[in-house]
């Protein structure tokens, strides 16, 4: 009985055994059947979503950037082929050594990398560099295996076919920031994504930019493209044609470099007469837009921007100068308009003008002696000019200056213009809590003191003497165009009001213009052309100012940054005008001697592409 006990004793322990057994087992597929629930069921999507994007991912292509062309369909900016550097990290099994190799021979900026890659993303490319030279091109082809995920793309990069030509026109692009990245809405763009900082690009980044492609590609376990699935093309940008003609901006460019020694810095502006179009605009110094599009880095940046000639500067549009006695021109019109003075009033000039216990010194130290409206302009008397402001006041004066278009922003389609400054005796006591001072009135009356011009007010300044009165704006844009050549937008000339000035009292300043360029005593004889008649004004702007009576000698002493800018406005033909120019050199000294060659040399090349009249319809126009 003793042996049956123990057989069920043992029976008993084994059943017990296999219970339990069998209770782990059935736990252990209630938690392998619960485990394949989980990623099957509840999380099979995005694990299918992941196993896709290691095997299929979506690669975004970029769009081809429009074309800018100036006014005959000349390049300007275009497009050429970039190889570009792309990390994905996804990709990359140990990410700081795979750097640390790629470094030894490609410079990068590992914080800024680092810091774009945690914001990427999943399976989302990287860039780490732009515009590779070929040796690390060749570098990184042959060490790609020792490069997991990083890869080579060639995309297109914006090419300024010029380099600094007309770079503050067309302007630069750089990577989209965070704010931009924020507050895209529309998903356009893309961490690393270029886009318009300045100028025309800025403007119309979303005429220029195109629409994106994208292509479904399978990718092996390193990342590397094995098989493009199917694509979807990229759209590319509108094209713009500019007012520019590439031939008078090359020469104006070129005359406003200077030399090694002595750089020139000021800005040109070459305008038509009676549309307002801007055939050359320079602003010197200048940059290239080429060190923008491949990524500029934090060092050239700092140089530019810290550069005490600021050559990121637009001079045409934002910088503000005293106008000198170009601002005759103005006092001219309002004398004669207000009956302060005729055109045969004359006039003393001793060599200073004496107001209380102060003298304002001429130009000329010995004094013209009596002259008339036409000769002030031609010599350019100062102390003509400083009785006939005096006669007027200075808020006569800056009504007709207001009237010819300075003080306000012309609405040239450039972002930065400033408006100048026309002073007024209510404008002193807002801005400096001063009255304003009769003296005051004398220096502004040719152009000094509180005066500020921009080059492009100064341009259309003279545009309007030349046209009989119309206040134009000035424009850069002729036309958009799609890449089949069909015109979506195109701009035409717009009036922006008529002086209403009596046309015989233009023609009288106009005259004496011309007398300023071809008579002896002229100021601005060096503009003067043999088959062209030339009208246009001298002026020289004080920086500082300077004794009442300076000789010639201590002048030539003046430290550089002290010397006077130098100005010259013209238009031309005399009969029937073309175009208007403006030119000022900083501290160019006399507006005769530096600027007038420069605006001599730019007119002289506008009629060599766009020659006159015969000279029968000349003779004709004459007669009219």
């Amino acid at each position: 009985m003793s042996k049956y006990l123990y057989s069920a004793d043992v029976s008993d322990g084994v059943r017990r055994k296999i219970r339990i057994f069998v209770i782990l087992v059935v736990l252990c597929f209630i938690m392998l059947w619960t485990r394949v629930w989980f990623l099957q069921i509840l999380k099979g999507e995005g694990f299918k979503h992941q196993s896709e994007n290691n095997r299929i991912r979506m690669v975004t292509l970029p769009a081809y950037r429009g074309k800018i062309v100036d006014r005959n369909g000349e390049t300007l900016v275009s497009i050429r082929p970039s190889f570009n550097l792309y990390i994905t990290p996804e990709d990359t099994r140990d990410i700081e050594r795979t750097l640390s190799f790629l470094s030894s021979r490609v410079s990068i900026d590992r914080g800024k990398l680092m810091n774009e890659i945690e914001r990427a993303a999943p399976f989302q490319n990287v860039l780490v560099k732009r515009d590779l030279p070929w040796s690390q091109i060749a570098f990184v082809e042959e060490n790609n295996r020792l490069l997991p995920g990083i890869h080579l793309k060639v995309e297109p990069l914006r090419d300024y076919v010029h380099r600094d030509l007309a770079a503050h026109v067309l302007g630069y692009l750089g990577e989209v920031s965070k704010s931009g990245l924020a507050g895209d809405h529309d998903n356009v763009y893309q961490l690393g994504d270029l886009i318009g900082k300045k100028g025309m690009e800025l403007l119309f980044e979303d005429q220029l930019r195109g629409q994106k492609g994208y292509k479904e590609v399978e990718v092996d376990v390193a990342g590397r493209e094995l098989e493009t699935l199917r694509q979807l093309p990229p759209q590319s940008g509108n094209n713009l044609t500019l007012t520019l003609d590439i031939r008078l901006q090359q020469l104006a460019e070129t005359l406003m470099t200077g030399t090694e020694d002595e750089p020139k810095r000021g800005s040109v502006v070459l305008l038509k007469v009676s549309t307002g179009e801007v055939l050359a605009m320079v602003s010197k110094p200048s940059f290239d837009p080429n060190r923008f599009a491949s990524g500029i880095s934090k060092s050239d940046w700092r140089g530019l921007a810290l550069n005490q000639s600021h050559p990121l500067q637009n001079r045409s549009i934002d910088g503000q100068y005293p106008p000198g006695s170009t601002f005759k021109v103005v006092t001219a019109l309002a004398g004669l308009e207000e009956k302060v003075i005729t055109p045969e009033t004359k006039i003393f000039c001793p060599g200073s003008f004496r107001l209380g216990r102060g003298y304002y010194r001429c130009w000329k130290r010995g004094g013209h002696g009596h002259v008339d409206l036409h000769s002030a302009l031609v010599q350019s008397c100062d102390v003509y000019f400083y009785t006939v402001g005096h006669r007027l006041g200075v808020d006569t004066l800056a009504k007709y200056a207001r009237n010819m278009g300075l003080g306000s922003l012309t609405g040239i389609f450039l972002t930065g213009e400033k408006p100048g400054l026309v002073p007024t005796s209510q404008w002193k006591i807002k801005a400096r809590k001063e009255p304003w001072q009769a003296g005051e009135t004398i220096s502004v009356s040719i152009g000094q003191g509180f005066n500020l011009v921009t080059p492009i007010q100064q341009a259309r300044l003279i545009a309007t003497v030349a046209n009989g009165g119309l206040v134009l704006r000035p424009y850069l844009i002729r036309k958009v165009t799609d890449n089949e050549g069909r015109t979506l937008k195109e701009n035409l000339p717009q009036i922006l009001y008529n002086m209403d000035a009596d046309k015989k009292y233009l023609e009288l300043i106009r005259k004496g213009l011309l007398g300023v360029v071809n008579e002896p005593r002229g100021t601005g004889r060096r503009a003067r052309l043999k088959n062209v008649q030339v009208a246009g004004k001298t002026g020289t702007a004080q920086v500082v100012r300077m004794k009442a009576f300076e000789s010639e000698d201590e002048k030539e002493e003046t430290p550089y940054e002290f010397k006077d800018h130098a100005w010259f406005v013209a238009f031309a033909p005399y009969y029937q005008p073309e175009v208007a120019v403006a030119v000022i050199v900083e501290h160019g000294g006399h507006g005769g001697a530096t600027a007038a060659p420069i605006a001599k040399e730019l007119i002289a090349e506008y009629f060599k592409h766009y020659p006159l009249p015969t000279v029968e319809n000349k003779v004709a126009l004459k007669a009219n």
